[in-house]
């Protein structure tokens, strides 16, 4: 997951590349530890919204 302040800043991509690659160490030096194969960041929505407008709900 990534902070409001992360996403604002548009910093969302650069996180999860490097989230990416500490996976990738992760599984290179523990693959038993992943039964359901390599892991990979959480799916990160395209917009978030704490109290949704019927704008934005359509």
């Amino acid at each position: 997951m990534l902070t409001p302040a992360d996403r604002h800043a548009g910093q969302g991509q650069r996180i999860d590349t490097a989230r990416q690659a500490d996976l990738d160490a992760a599984y290179q030096a523990h693959p038993e530890r992943f039964p359901n194969g390599r892991p990979h960041p959480p799916h990160q929505p395209e917009r978030v919204w704490i109290n949704p407008t019927e704008l934005h709900t359509r």
